[in-house]
């Protein structure tokens, strides 16, 4: 599906799986972390009326694209944030990631190259998996726990998260510190091989996540990398999903 306008106007892959948990009427939080182009964040807020949609994305040319897309679709519950979310509050490098496979049209409306970008650089082993994509440019973002953020911003609490950071997963959980226990849903890329470097793996996130009392309830992860969603047992019961899914 290489079509932005077709993408927004599709359902999101897990949409029954999130609906079994939430009530979209009831929804007040939403973070889209990795926000790219916001075509996500747009089908949240659209999926989640009542929602104010934190959409997150450090490079600056996905956020004029998602300003655009956000205008065209009149999503007001959308705020647009130039920031990486981190475990530090500052700056950072970010590695741009581009490319396109050879087997796509360059008519297409569609970056395939610009998403994988990543506060991470990429490792010997990405090539092997993903021979198209390159990293020849890197730029300093702003960073910023999510902590912080909810501080600012008087949050407090989140009903769901979408992380797609490209294997820094665990430093935007990091940065969430206590905070993390009121986080309802958190669905998020996760990559069974060491793409980036010195990036966590499915044995790391998963390790995390049970510690900090969440559960797994869809796992697609299988050959590199794939999603799983995890949900707070502060909000669900064991009984709960059980029965839900």
């Amino acid at each position: 599906m290489f079509n932005r306008d077709k993408y927004i106007n599709t359902p999101l892959e897990i949409e029954a799986d999130i609906l079994a948990f939430l009530k979209p009427e009831l929804v007040k939080t939403v973070f889209d972390i990795g926000a790219c182009e916001s075509e996500d964040s747009i089908k949240y807020s659209i999926l989640f009326p009542n929602a104010t949609v934190y959409a997150f994305e450090p490079r600056l040319d996905n956020i004029e694209i998602g300003k655009k897309s956000i205008l065209k679709y009149q999503r007001s519950n959308i705020i647009l944030e130039n920031v990486a979310l981190s475990n530090i509050n500052g700056t950072a490098t970010f590695y741009l990631s581009e490319g396109r496979p050879s087997n796509m049209n360059a008519d297409l409306d569609w970056d395939f190259g610009n998403k994988s970008s990543s506060l991470l650089p990429p490792s010997d082993k990405m090539k092997s998996y993903v021979n198209w994509l390159e990293f020849k440019n890197k730029v300093e973002v702003n960073t910023i726990r999510i902590e912080t953020y909810v501080t600012e911003k008087n949050i407090t609490e989140i009903d769901f998260m979408h992380i797609d950071v490209q294997g820094a997963e665990l430093m935007v959980l990091e940065g969430a510190s206590d905070f993390i226990e009121k986080i309802k849903l958190i669905w998020m890329e996760v990559e069974a091989v060491e793409l980036y470097k010195n990036q966590p793996l499915k044995n790391d996130v998963e390790s995390f996540m049970t510690k900090n009392n969440f559960v797994n309830v869809i796992d697609t992860v299988n050959g590199y990398a794939g999603d799983q969603l995890y949900l707070n047992l502060k909000y669900f019961t064991q009984n709960e999903i059980k029965n839900r899914k």
